[in-house]
């Protein structure tokens, strides 16, 4: 095992959210009314990356809540987001470990989704074997109930992952292009670019056949560990048709920055089923393309830590996919 390169910033302090006292009013009193009861205490998630209010809200009646907010004006593509995930989470299969949705609101400006609160933590980096162990068995559920997704959730029009990675996820070509300006490489791969082009290309090919549905956005940050080490899954927005292993490859980047042998977790798991032998490489040259150019082209509505961790994203899918293909 390698020694571990952990995360700029620790992926449980990623964000940059407003605090409860900070929202309007009128804000506060609606949702305070949705809930049955004054909040009396509000823990802000310190994980993620955009702007957003999220927090766990506690009610003097004891209740308890998971809230997310926009506000319409300033981050009109949060709310659009906290919409289509409102929509997803209550068109997932029950017995999922996902938040269940409880109701949304449209007050003051701005929009609120309302979860069941999950009482738990973002995994540890380099993971605690009890946690990945948790992560990749709760994954399997997934993966193997979204198989054969019900029909409500893809009567979405849910996107297809062939179709997002020609339009968004596949950047080498446009640097190879000349159309988008070369990320910083390491000096043995800075001739790799034609193999770095060819091999993203593979992704919307194996991608056009799948007919499950993913998560679309398995990062260690969108997951959650209870206080009985059960795994819980977040922030649905980005849900598509495509091959789970798409997912996996992206979730055990930390694995493989952990130290640990990610090329064997891979493989190991049943999402991997069926998949081309070249796709956890096609999976880590199109992820370090979209990491890399996307560090230079951060929205100023997401979190200051973005650009590094997304720098540091890519760093970690180059030296996985150089490893694999003996480049270094």
């Amino acid at each position: 095992m390698s020694p571990p390169l952990l995360p700029p910033v620790p992926y449980h302090a990623s964000a940059l959210r407003p605090s409860w006292p900070a929202l309007p009013a009128a804000l506060r009193t609606a949702v305070a009314e949705r809930l049955g009861a004054p909040v009396v205490t509000a823990r802000i998630a310190g994980a993620g990356f955009t702007r957003g209010f999220a927090a766990v809200l506690d009610t003097a009646d004891g209740g308890r809540a998971f809230v997310k907010a926009a506000p319409a004006a300033e981050q009109p593509h949060l709310v659009d987001w906290y919409a289509r995930e409102a929509a997803i989470l209550d068109r997932l299969p029950a017995d999922l470990p996902a938040p269940r949705p409880r109701w949304t609101l449209s007050a003051a400006g701005w929009f609120v989704l309302c979860t069941d609160a999950v009482d738990g933590h973002t995994p540890r980096l380099p993971w605690v074997p009890a946690e990945l162990d948790a992560t990749l068995a709760g994954y399997a559920q997934i993966a193997a109930a979204l198989a054969d997704p019900p029909a409500e959730l893809t009567a979405l029009g849910l996107p297809h992952l062939a179709d997002l990675a020609r339009s968004d996820i596949l950047w080498w070509e446009e640097v190879a292009a000349g159309r988008e300006p070369t990320p910083p490489l390491p000096a043995p791969l800075l001739g790799r670019l034609p193999e770095l082009v060819e091999l993203e290309s593979l992704l919307p090919r194996y991608a056009a056949s799948a007919t499950g549905l993913i998560h679309g956005d398995l990062r260690v940050d969108n997951v959650l560990i209870d206080s009985d080490g059960r795994a819980w899954f977040c922030d649905w927005t980005w849900v598509c048709s495509g091959p789970a292993w798409f997912d996996l490859a992206g979730l055990l980047l930390t694995a493989y920055a952990s130290g640990l042998d990610a090329d064997r977790l891979f493989a190991a798991h049943p999402a991997t089923a069926g998949a081309p032998p070249d796709a956890l490489d096609a999976t880590l040259a199109a992820l370090a393309g979209y990491y890399l150019t996307g560090a230079a082209a951060a929205p100023p509505t997401a979190s200051p830590h973005l650009p590094a961790h997304q720098r540091w994203s890519g760093e970690q899918s180059l030296d996985w996919l150089a490893h694999r293909q003996g480049w270094r």
